[in-house]
């Protein structure tokens, strides 16, 4: 079987909105090369697990997403449908960059290959490791293991927001809690929730197709007990209130998020927003901190930022 491999360059800060736009136009996986990552690579190479060579030698100092498609009948379709919305990107506030779409064929053996090589077990957080399913891993005593087949979709937890994001669950998941994850995507922020001792978390994305996928990555890592999967937008599914509400999506959809997260918090809950290229920082604060949110801590990795708040006390309450 042949695979049609399609690439679009662009930049750091649209590189989650171009995942979704190959994602939802039938995209079976996805890879990501981004020039700052490079930079990064060449100043703190021990930090990583696996790099490609060639990647090195790119001149292009931008990101370049690539999605991988089934020949199919419709395949043309799909792929006008994609630069048409690439071109929309900039309605969103977002720099598009050279917003180049090209597409070249691949062998399945190749493409296999290319999954393989650039997916390791890998460490993201003091306990949480992501594992490809076909490998192998010796897992320590405290370690929390995420089974994933990369293949299956994007988001193999391993980009730097997703990074951000477990590192706070495990540090305010606490046992019997309730998370809700908002725009889960494949579902790996739910499972970690899981595993680190919510009794119940829910998962939310207005994709179907990630709602499939997280589905099967949530058996496939034996928490279908804890986890439920919910189609829908933003909070719109959801009843009650959660301790922890984690949402890894972009700037502008969690200032939208923050008009009305209040009424899904515990008193004491806190609300995880990562997704926030640096440049966003200071608005996203400002919307949180206009509808009753205090952040409490900021941390960064790479171009990203995570927001940890919680709600305002009034004082003299």
């Amino acid at each position: 079987m042949k695979w049609i491999e399609v690439q679009v360059r662009t930049t750091t800060e649209a590189v989650e909105t171009v995942n979704n736009i190959l994602y939802e136009a039938g995209a079976e996986g996805l890879v990501i090369e981004d020039y700052k990552d490079i930079t990064l690579f060449k100043n703190n190479a021990e930090s990583w697990d696996y790099i490609d060579p060639n990647l090195i030698k790119n001149n292009f100092e931008g990101a370049i997403v690539k999605g991988y498609f089934e020949e199919s009948e419709d395949l043309i379709d799909k792929i006008e449908l994609i630069k048409q919305n690439i071109e929309k990107i900039p309605s969103y506030n977002l720099d598009k960059g050279l917003g180049e779409v090209t597409t070249s064929e691949i062998e399945e053996q190749d493409w296999s290959k290319t999954w393989k090589k650039y997916y390791k077990p890998k460490k993201i957080g003091e306990k949480v490791v992501i594992k490809p399913t076909w490998e192998h891993y010796e897992k320590d005593k405290d370690e929390v293991i995420i089974e994933l087949d990369p293949g299956m979709a994007f988001g193999t937890g391993t980009h730097e927001t997703t990074m951000l994001c477990v590192r706070q669950l495990e540090k305010y998941v606490h046992k019997f809690d309730t998370v809700f994850d908002v725009g889960c995507g494949t579902g790996i922020l739910a499972i970690a929730a899981a595993k680190l001792g919510a009794v119940n978390a829910i998962a939310i994305d207005l994709d179907e197709d990630s709602v499939r996928v997280a589905k099967q990555n949530i058996k496939k890592n034996g928490v279908a007990n804890t986890v439920q999967i919910k189609h829908g937008n933003l909070l719109d599914v959801v009843e009650g209130r959660a301790n922890v509400v984690v949402a890894n999506i972009i700037a502008d959809v969690i200032k939208i998020l923050a008009k009305d997260i209040k009424r899904f918090m515990e008193e004491d809950g806190v609300f995880i927003a990562s997704g926030i290229i640096l440049d966003k920082i200071g608005e996203v604060r400002e919307e949180l901190e206009k509808n009753g949110l205090k952040v409490i801590d900021e941390i960064k990795m790479g171009e990203w930022a995570c927001l940890i708040s919680k709600i305002g006390i009034v004082e003299n309450e």
